[in-house]
């Protein structure tokens, strides 16, 4: 295994997020060689989090258990589900017993892991904004509703193909206000959870509030 990168960040290096409750937490982060990891990373530390970050092929489970960690992240990547190296093995060795976020690839990567099917978008998104609709369920607790958010895929989670285990939270609406992709997933009975935009980015309303939300989730059941 490669050393884990771990990143700290300064108390105080962001005033907008010290209203927020400081987490004493550790997590790891799987990196899927993605420009975006260390954006999210920045945004979990901020929040009080000790995240170590190692990239999706340099660690097996047996070194994910050693780490030890509270909680899993798995990053954005510019890959499949396939490609991602230990991800999706992850999911399914620490479902129900960790709480587990994906955002872009990882929630793609958590539809993919229970069965779902990933597949090619309606439209291409680098770089732009969508109004999602959302449940107000988990991550997405009293968060505005619509929520704009900023989203860099070209792949999605096929709706028609989710499992029963898992549940759309969050989504795009087409015209006439029927659901058009898939923005935000859940397992119905443990503490996964997956977006597809990227709350880290700058163009995202809320998005340490919803890494917060995650970060207030215990165990790996609720």
């Amino acid at each position: 295994m490669a050393k884990p990168r771990l990143w700290l960040v300064q108390e105080g290096s962001n005033h907008e997020v010290s209203r927020f409750k400081r987490f004493n937490t550790m997590l790891l982060m799987i990196d899927n060689y993605d420009s975006f990891t260390y954006n999210v990373v920045q945004y979990l530390g901020e929040l009080g989090a000790e995240v170590k970050v190692i990239r999706n092929d340099e660690l097996t489970i047996a070194q994910i258990e050693a780490l030890n960690p509270e909680r899993i992240v798995v990053s954005p990547g510019p890959c499949t589900p396939s490609e991602a190296g230990v991800s999706i093995e992850a999911i399914l060795h620490f479902a129900g017993k960790l709480p587990i976020l994906g955002v872009c690839l990882g929630h793609q990567s958590i539809g993919q892991a229970f069965g779902g099917d990933v597949v090619r978008a309606r439209q291409v998104m680098h770089g732009k904004t969508s109004p999602v609709y959302h449940r107000d369920l988990g991550v997405f607790a009293s968060l505005n509703n619509p929520l704009t958010v900023t989203r860099y895929h070209s792949l999605v989670v096929k709706r028609e193909t989710l499992p029963d285990c898992l549940e759309v939270t969050a989504w795009t609406s087409h015209a006439d206000g029927s659901v058009d992709e898939i923005m935000g997933l859940r397992h119905k009975t443990l503490n996964i959870e997956g977006v597809q935009f990227h709350p880290e980015s700058i163009l995202t309303e809320q998005g340490h509030e919803l890494f917060a939300n995650f970060l207030k989730q215990t165990g790996g059941r609720r």
